[in-house]
């Protein structure tokens, strides 16, 4: 059974299970005698701390405080709504309009939406609450939030190199947005058959559908003039920088720059319009592309029918896949955003309103490409399925096309390309405050201005140095290799190991208790619904996770990678897989590093790294205790530190 436990106390253990409740090195009532001045008695030892005596209590939500100049406290969310809209946009990225209708139209239409809905449920949804419920009850983190479990620390260090890997990459696309943005001011689209330098195209086309060469002047104006992939020969070949993009993609990270410069108080009140903003384009677009001749058939083939695909394995990890990934589940800015909420914020409430508006928000963005794709295909005398593209195929040539045959055309590509950019630049908020909150947790002072300032300033232009590489005539292989790769194997791993540790080292039944502790002052329906989602960690999630790993591995050691004709080398497949490598490698490696820092035997050793640090948030972050020392998990200590736990451990 789980009960809430009452604000000021210390953490009392679960029912059942769990290693125990605030760590092998907690101070708890029975242990710790409270001595005068600032000495504290454990277990017999007297404890001498550095700190003057504390005045008043912390307000809520935030940390203790710490010495006048020394550290800055942590942030808190200025409201619920602010935290709402910032992981709805986070989680509402590029993916939900480039990528779900094309899965949806490829694995059998509407049919697609019943194993999508089971792998939200039984996956997308518990691993959610898990990381959100991780950030806001230890208020830390990815990396300084595994004081719950010193052992699994590898896992925020993998976090935090997924998403730098991503932010590198996923501001390169708001950069051909910059580009694309400008030239949709010009008349006519440069991109249009209208453009003069394009008629040729045109009328190739026109003329028989048989012999005339098949590239557009979409798809001519991506290639040539946007990419300039045309002039290199494939992924050892990235020719000259297109300088153009360069200054695109230097207007992007000084946009990210700015806004995550004073931290949550500015980037919460900038999603106010970058995550409304997207819902009203598409609500026009779709009511736009409702008035179009042959949009009807274009709606038609993403939802058509096929129930015999629900026998294919791809369709089942296609889903798994989408939902996985569009909820930015791994990446670490769930955990981050998550950290800096009220303690007694309802994470439950707010893991379904986030995961269930993002996956409709794919479902109904479909109806406003497929609508429009559809009135292009009926212009253009061919089947929907020869317009509909996904990635950057739909978004920088497909789509484009359809937008400059419909009357004030300027117009419409401006809009969608406003959205596009509002949508990449959310998720790339999450991704970066996932980056910034984990450093800055693991060295405190960075969180004063001036030096986070220096910080911020930096990594953004490192990022945008290693940047140009993707920004070059071949650099669209690149980008290719690391979309590919950054978010394979290696995640799938990372979360796994999140699931199994949170569930079987830290114990399932003191996380449920936990998380009944953040909800307790709200509807019982909370309460309840942690045990549906206990049953999942423990066992359903794990193992759907197990069957997307080994689809992974299948694919990749029976396709071969490739962007329109050009095929990978073997070299630069294998320097994908070492990307993936490198982030999950980092759990062995830092499990071994907290295993070599304790004393005892090997199982002596592993004992007290899965135990949480006594820093491991004792109460919730309300009434903490004023003698709790900060002790490192590489104090080595003794059976005797442990004995007060007795049969909780067994």
């Amino acid at each position: 059974g789980l009960s809430c436990r009452p604000a000021g106390g210390a953490r009392m253990q679960a029912e059942q299970g769990g290693p125990g409740p605030a760590g092998g090195a907690a101070v708890e009532e029975s242990d710790a005698t409270g001595l005068s001045g600032n000495t504290l008695e454990l277990n017999g030892t007297t404890l001498e701390a550095n700190f003057p005596p504390p005045s008043a209590s912390p307000t809520q939500g935030q940390p203790v405080a710490l010495p006048p100049g020394s550290i800055q406290p942590r942030e808190t969310w200025g409201g619920k709504y602010e935290f709402l809209l910032s992981c709805l946009g986070y989680c509402v990225g590029l993916g939900n309009v480039w990528r779900f209708p094309y899965l949806c139209y490829r694995n059998g239409g509407g049919v697609f939406l019943i194993p999508y809905a089971i792998m939200l449920l039984f996956t997308g949804l518990p691993l959610f609450l898990m990381e959100l419920s991780l950030g806001q009850y230890g208020a830390a983190g990815p990396i300084t939030v595994w004081k719950c479990c010193p052992l699994l620390k590898g896992i925020g260090m993998g976090m935090l190199l997924v998403s730098s890997l991503v932010s590198l990459y996923y501001n390169v696309i708001i950069s051909w947005t910059f580009y694309y943005l400008g030239m949709s001011f010009q008349s006519p689209l440069p991109w249009s058959c209208d453009a003069p330098w394009n008629a040729h195209l045109c009328q190739a086309q026109n003329i028989s559908l048989g012999n005339a060469s098949r590239i557009s002047a979409s798809e001519a104006f991506w290639n040539e003039q946007v990419l300039g992939v045309v002039h290199s020969s494939g992924l050892g070949d990235p020719g000259a920088v297109r300088w153009a993009l360069a200054l695109c993609l230097l207007l992007a990270w000084l946009v990210i720059f700015l806004c995550i410069l004073r931290g949550i108080h500015t980037s919460g009140k900038v999603v106010y319009f970058t995550a409304t903003f997207p819902y009203l384009v598409l609500v026009v677009l779709i009511i736009r592309g409702a008035t179009l001749e042959g949009s009807i058939d274009g709606v038609r083939f993403y939802l058509s029918a096929d129930w015999s695909r629900l026998h294919s394995a791809q369709v089942w990890n296609d889903a798994a896949s989408q939902v996985f990934y569009s909820l930015g589940i791994g990446f670490g800015g769930l955990l981050s955003m998550a950290s800096y909420n009220k303690f007694d914020n309802n994470v439950i409430r707010d893991t379904l309103v986030i995961a269930i508006g993002n996956c409709c928000t794919s479902f109904f963005a479909g109806f406003a490409i497929f609508s429009i794709l559809g009135h292009m295909a009926w212009r253009k005398k061919v089947p929907v399925g020869e317009v509909a593209d996904t990635g950057p195929g739909l978004a920088f040539v497909a789509y484009p096309e359809a937008l400059a045959l419909l009357p004030g055309s300027a117009f419409w590509s401006v809009l969608f390309f406003l959205m596009l950019f509002t949508l990449g630049i959310d998720t790339l908020f999450g991704n970066m405050e996932g980056i910034t909150t984990a450093v800055m947790d693991e060295f405190p002072s960075l969180r004063d201005f001036k030096r986070k300032a220096l910080f911020l300033g930096l990594l953004c232009f490192v990022f945008y140095l290693l940047g140009l590489l993707l920004i070059t005539e071949g650099g669209i292989y690149w980008f290719t290799l690391m979309d590919a790769y950054s978010t394979s194997f290696g995640l799938i791993i990372i979360v796994l190991f999140m699931c199994l540790g949170v569930a079987f080292f830290y114990g399932v039944n003191q996380f449920c208790q936990d998380i009944v502790d953040m909800v307790c002052r709200c509807p019982p329906w909370c309460s309840k619904l942690v045990l549906y989602f206990k049953a999942c960690w423990v066992a359903i999630t794990p193992g759907l996770l197990l069957f997307i790993l080994f689809y992974i591995f299948m694919d990749l050691s029976s396709t071969t990678l490739h962007y329109g004709t050009y095929v990978y080398p073997r070299w630069g497949e294998a320097l994908g897989v070492c990307l993936s490598i490198v982030t999950c490698i980092q759990i062995p490696l830092w499990a071994t590093v907290a295993l070599c820092k304790e004393s005892g035997t090997l199982a002596d050793r592993f004992r007290k790294a899965i135990h949480p640090l006594n820093s491991w948030r004792p109460t919730g972050g309300r009434d903490l205790p004023h003698h709790i020392i900060d002790v490192p998990y590489t104090v080595n200590l003794t059976d005797h530190d442990f004995m007060h736990q007795g049969s909780s451990e067994a």
